[in-house]
């Protein structure tokens, strides 16, 4: 006997070979035995583990005490369309609340801006976020940052906030005592008392906020803002998403920049900035491409050539990377750019794509001198339903008649840009313009954004839970002398946690393998439990770079290495309902201390009253049940649930704990703990050794989240035990230091209620036992273990090559249509000649592997990373074939070996021959087709577009475009 290694079956031959399932694998390597042989070593090894784990965690009088109650237990099937009905139905209530408050917010905004009159004269000291609680050299408070009280508040993550009080934020480059932001601060003064009201009527609301379109940002709470680490503010409201879109309708734009010889230097650096900020106006709803013009006309990313694309997180990054590699060279000339233009707006329009209401072209240049008023004739006049805005780069004014004649011709807006400081304020004005029509007809849209994230939950909840919403409406002037002018004041706003709508889709009403998930109207995933949206750089966690453009297909692939497994599974969900009388009687049994609940599950809403809010959930259920809170809305079917697996688990803790008195360490020294856990959320665990000897001090504590029942999903172990069949020994291995978690699934023989229950063993016990086992049986074995000549994953290669224990499939999300939208996991098993290793992620240039998480932040800036939508190849452990044996090629030798199961367990011994090296194979190297990309960067996904579109008004019969207005504007395309 050459060596003994147990290894887990979730990891990879090299970095781009398959994943394995569902699977342990113990490898012994000697001289090649008979296949009956290693039948009697798995038997034997199999008794001894068996009888190990059903000892010690006590499964066969879990299954009892069940079995027991059967007779009182009521089962009900449901309905998941109707479930679904009815978290839609809890949403709404909750999303109106939201809406309600905003509401009453733009009403205030509006009233206040109605009866204020401008005064440019105006001195007004106001609390400035950056400058609170600030004071100069001889201790005096400086201006406008007057002593403004802060302090924790839970409900804000622990945040210094004043929770009676907002207060200001401008960036850097708008000036805070400007007029336009004295008198709008003044005005908007009248939120005040309306967010506080908000707040107490709705306590789970979180943070209002008043976006200016002066650029002022107004926030409750109120809070001390900090600059950034070059002493910069660079947050402005008016760039944000939730701001951009409330203000707008859904665009088509194309960028044209010129990119010949006279734009180079900082002409081409301005450039490059406008056009990226012009970039970050943009949002889902919207389309874009980017044209850039010299001599001849191209696109800067050729695979989008004549169309228009989606402005999402991907696309506009990746437009970002290629508009720095531009550069300045030739002569301009921009009638070409401005046909190509025209067409793919007109054919977008005519074939019903993009976003079919706002279309605009954007002309970056420092100059235009061709005879351009042809292509408008052609293409936009009379009816002008492209709107044209003009950025003219630099200080030099000849050309300036030139391109403002564009603009005010095609009812657009001109600016010219002169230094990098003007280009925010200057890009800005063209979301004013779009804005007007609904202006003027005050049409307050209500609009959710895409998901984004908080940061102040980085390292504090789970990384589904970081994300947020925000519900916008637009402020409108209502001033009669201002109407026709279409003066937009700004977005108010609230931020909602998509934490808050998980909790109306409780997951013990979801059951181990349901889930709940919310998509955006463009398809793309709000919240999910698999959403996994940041990586480890170091000891950081950052954002992925497309963690909020995510679509159902790539979320539904696990992106971690460890926990690759694809699984042949028919869910049944089902909840119970349980008789009142033998529950409530029973409240001492939750009183145990080896007893806990899940304490993100919502068994009594706690985080409306501030004072129920530092109340642990067994807490609060405590309180509700003895009458000491009456006050706590609690959810009395989960209540009676976990109050009947308080009951029917109780007798494990004497079992437990009788066993640990009278434990021999000789023989059984490597016991440490015994858990269980059941579908209410409810958690039992003793340890059979002191907790400073345990070899795995985060399984089953808050710091291991993969080991406890969190919102978004239940244990680890408890999905896998779930996931096998009954009375089978799950074995993993759960830390580095060779502990193992070993869970026996103790469902009822109808798989309609279950309670997973375990073990945690020290490998050193496990060892003994296997040698203990193989000596019994005659084994020719040393028990000296040596380190592994042949490798596990060569082992791993053997019996996948071999076929029968391991099906070799290919993975395809699908969907179906069967009378209601259903997703399909489809596993095909594929010839081994066809299969090519791929990846889910790509570079921003061919489709290739992306590195672990942990390792993305390797990649250079430059390197924007995608979803690349590729079939994924893995092997699926198959219970049915109980043992294989063969040979493998090993360069001038052949490897023989034997797999045989061992029973009740999902451990495999494969025992094989020392004498031929196959420690190397070549790896399967994925195909890379530049082309998949590019069609995957063209596709349209179905989407659902806004219901309303403002793009014109008969009302707005002159604009200020920076310019005269020539008589060649019809009066009569003003109108339609």
């Amino acid at each position: 006997m050459r060596s003994f290694v147990l290894r887990k079956m979730e990891f990879s031959l090299s970095e781009e070979e398959s994943n394995f399932t569902n699977s342990e694998l113990l490898v012994l390597i000697f001289p090649f035995v008979l296949p009956f042989r290693v039948k009697s070593w798995a038997d034997a090894f199999g008794g001894e583990l068996y009888s190990i784990a059903t000892k010690y965690s006590g499964s066969l009088l879990l299954q009892k005490k069940y079995k027991d109650v059967e007779p009182t237990l009521k089962i009900k099937e449901v309905d998941g369309l109707e479930l679904v009905k009815k978290f839609s139905e809890q949403m709404e209530s909750m999303l109106r609340r939201k809406v309600e408050a905003v509401e009453r917010l733009v009403e205030a905004a509006e009233d206040a801006d109605l009866n204020h009159e401008y005064n440019s004269s105006l001195e007004f000291d106001y609390y400035n976020s950056l400058l609170i609680n600030e004071k100069d050299e001889n201790d005096n408070y400086v201006e406008l940052g007057d002593e403004f009280i802060l302090e924790p508040n839970e409900h804000f993550n622990n945040l210094l906030v004043n929770t009676t009080y907002s207060d200001i934020q401008l960036p850097t480059n708008v000036y805070n005592k400007d007029p336009d932001i004295l008198n709008g601060v003044y005005m908007s003064e009248a939120l005040n008392p309306v967010f506080v009201d908000n707040f107490e009527r709705d306590p789970t609301l979180t943070w209002q906020y008043f976006g200016s379109s002066t650029g002022f940002f107004r926030l409750y709470p109120g809070i001390k803002w900090l600059p950034d680490e070059n002493g910069v503010i660079s947050f402005d409201c008016r760039n944000r998403g939730w701001y951009i879109q409330a203000a707008t309708s859904p665009k088509d734009i194309v960028i044209i920049v010129d990119v010949s010889g006279s734009m180079k230097g900082l002409r081409m650096t301005i450039a490059k900035h406008t056009i990226v900020t012009i970039l970050d106006t943009l949002g889902e709803n919207d389309f874009v491409n980017i044209i850039a013009y010299n001599d001849y006309v191209h696109f800067i990313e050729p695979c989008f050539k004549g169309i228009l694309v989606q402005a999402d997180r991907d696309n506009r990054e990746h437009f970002k990377q290629l508009v720095e590699e531009l550069q300045a060279k030739g002569v301009g000339t921009v009638n070409k750019a401005l046909t190509e233009s025209f067409k793919i707006l007109r054919e977008f329009r005519d074939a019903g794509q993009g976003g079919l209401c706002n279309q605009a072209i954007m002309l970056i240049t420092d100059g235009a001198v061709e005879d351009y008023e042809a292509v408008f004739e052609k293409y936009n006049w009379p009816d002008r339903k492209v709107r044209v805005f003009t950025y003219l780069i630099g200080r030099e004014v000849t050309f300036a008649p030139n391109v403002k004649w564009i603009a005010c011709n095609n009812k657009g807006y001109y600016t010219q840009i002169s230094t990098l400081a003007d280009v925010q304020e200057n890009v800005m004005e063209y979301l004013h313009v779009l804005s007007r029509p609904m202006v003027i007809n005050h049409d307050h849209d209500i609009i959710w954004t895409e998901a984004y994230m908080d940061s102040a939950l980085f390292a504090s909840q789970a990384q589904s839970l970081l994300l947020m919403t925000t519900v916008a409406m637009p402020v409108f002037s209502k001033k009669n002398e201002t109407r026709s002018h279409g003066i937009l004041l700004g977005v108010v706003g609230s931020d909602v946690p998509l934490r808050e709508l998980l909790k109306l889709a409780p997951r013990y009403k979801l059951g181990v393998h349901g889930y709940a998930f919310l998509n955006t109207n463009n398809g793309y995933i709000l919240s999910h439990p698999d959403l996994r949206p940041l990586y480890k750089e170091g000891k950081k966690l950052k954002p992925k770079p497309n963690y909020n453009s995510v679509d159902l297909s790539e979320v539904e692939w696990e992106d971690r290495d460890e926990i690759k497994r694809v699984l042949f599974l028919t869910n049944d969900y089902f909840f119970t309902d349980i008789k009142g009388r033998l529950m409530w009687n029973s409240l001492h049994d939750l009183l145990q201390p080896d007893l806990s609940l899940a304490n993100e599950w919502i068994y009594c809403i706690t985080d409306i009253d501030p004072d129920h809010r530092k109340l642990s959930q067994l807490e609060a259920v405590i309180r509700f049940l003895t009458g000491e809170e009456p006050d706590l809305e609690c959810d009395e079917e989960l209540v009676q649930e976990v109050l009947f697996d308080a009951v029917v688990t109780a007798p494990m803790e004497a079992y437990w704990t009788t066993l640990a008195l009278n434990m021999s360490m000789e023989s059984e020294g490597g016991i440490e703990m015994a858990f269980l856990g059941t579908r209410a959320g409810l958690m039992r665990s003793a340890l059979y050794v002191g907790s400073e000897k345990l070899s795995n001090r985060k399984f089953l504590t808050r710091k291991d989240k993969e080991s406890i029942f969190t919102m978004d999903h239940f244990p680890l172990w408890y999905r896998r035990a779930a996931e096998h069949p009954p009375g089978s020994f799950i074995y993993s291995i759960v830390s580095e230091d060779d502990s193992g978690n070993f869970s026996l699934n103790a469902r009822r023989e109808k798989r309609r209620r279950w309670a997973p229950v375990g073990v945690q063993i020290k490998l050193e016990l496990l060892q003994r036992k296997f040698w203990m086992a193989m000596q019994q049986v005659g084994a020719p074995l040393s028990v000296q273990a040596t380190q592994c000549s042949w490798s596990a994953g060569a082992g791993l290669q053997c019996v996948m090559h071999s076929g029968g224990i391991f099906i070799r499939a290919a993975v395809k999300f699908i969907l179906k249509d069967f009378g209601r939208a259903s997703l399909v996991l489809e596993v095909q098993p594929v010839p081994h000649t066809l299969m090519q290793t791929s990846s889910l992620w790509s570079s921003d240039r061919v489709c290739s592997p992306l590195p672990p998480p942990h390792a993305a932040h390797r990649h250079k800036k430059h390197d924007t990373l995608q979803p690349c939508d590729t079939e994924y190849p893995v092997f699926v452990y198959e219970p049915a074939i109980k043992e294989t044996n063969g040979l493998i090629e090993c360069g001038d030798c052949q490897k023989m070996f034997v797999a045989q199961q061992i029973a009740s367990s999902n451990l495999l011994l494969l025992v094989t021959d020392a004498t031929c090296d196959c420690s190397i194979f070549p790896p399967v190297l994925p195909a890379h087709n530049a082309s998949v990309k590019c069609d995957r960067m063209r596709s349209q996904k179905l989407r659902r577009r806004p219901d309303t579109c403002h793009a014109f008004h008969p009302e707005v019969q002159l604009w200020d475009c920076r310019g005269e207005l020539r008589a060649l504007i019809h009066l009569s395309s003003l109108f339609i």
